[in-house]
C-alpha cells in the first residue's frame, strides 16, 4: 500500500474540507498516487476517483421527543433538579416581571383616561409595596377604587344639594319673619 499522505492534503485543498472527509479511489490508485499538483486533483475530482464524503448525520429527534415530554411536564421531578429553586428560576425575576405586567396596565389605563393621574400614583406606589399578586386582582381594586370614587362624587353632590335647600329654607324662613315683623310694625303704628 503506498503511501497517499501528500494526495489526501492536496484533494483536501482543492474540495475544501479536511482530509477526513477526502475519498480516494481504491481501483484507481495508481492514477492517484501519480497526481501530484492541484490541477491533477481537479481533473480527478472531476472523473469521480476523488469525492469529498457527505456530512455525518446528527440527528435530534431524540432530543426534540424529550423536549415535547419535558413541555408536558415531564423529567423535571426532584431527581432531575441540580440547583435550588432560586437558581431554576429566581424570584427576582418573577417580581420584575409582575412589575412589568403590572406598571404597563396602570399605564395604559392612564393614557385611555381609565383612571386619572393621582389614582395612578397612588396605585403605582401600592404595586411597588407588593399589594397587588396579579393583573386580576388590580384590575379588581382599580373597578372598586373608581366606584368609590363615583360614590364620593354623587355623596358630595347630594350634600351641596341638600345644603343650598336648607340655606334657601332658612332664607325663606328669614324672608317670612321678616314679612311678620313689617306687618306687626305696620299695625303698631
Amino acid at each position: 500500500m503506498v503511501s497517499l499522505k501528500l494526495q489526501k492534503r492536496l484533494a483536501a485543498s482543492v474540495l475544501k474540507c479536511g482530509k477526513r472527509k477526502v475519498w480516494l479511489d481504491p481501483n484507481e490508485i495508481t492514477e492517484i498516487h501519480n497526481a501530484n499538483s492541484r490541477q491533477n486533483f481537479r481533473k480527478l475530482i472531476k472523473d469521480g476517483y476523488v469525492i469529498r464524503k457527505p456530512n455525518k448525520i446528527h440527528s435530534r429527534a431524540r432530543v426534540n421527543k424529550r423536549l415535547d415530554a419535558k413541555r408536558k411536564g415531564r423529567h423535571t421531578g426532584f431527581g432531575k433538579r441540580r440547583g435550588t429553586r432560586e437558581a431554576r428560576f429566581p424570584s427576582k425575576i418573577i417580581w420584575m416581571r409582575r412589575m412589568r405586567v403590572l406598571r404597563r396596565l396602570l399605564k395604559k389605563y392612564r393614557e385611555s383616561d381609565k383612571i386619572d393621574k393621582h389614582l395612578y400614583h397612588t396605585l403605582y406606589l401600592k404595586v411597588k409595596g407588593n399589594e397587588f399578586k396579579n393583573k386580576r386582582v388590580l384590575m379588581e381594586h382599580i373597578h372598586k377604587e373608581k366606584a368609590e370614587i363615583v360614590r364620593a362624587k354623587q355623596l358630595q353632590k347630594e350634600g351641596e344639594y341638600r345644603r343650598a335647600r336648607v340655606a334657601a329654607k332658612r332664607e325663606r324662613a328669614a324672608a317670612r319673619e321678616a314679612e311678620k315683623q313689617k306687618k306687626l310694625l305696620g299695625e303698631s303704628a
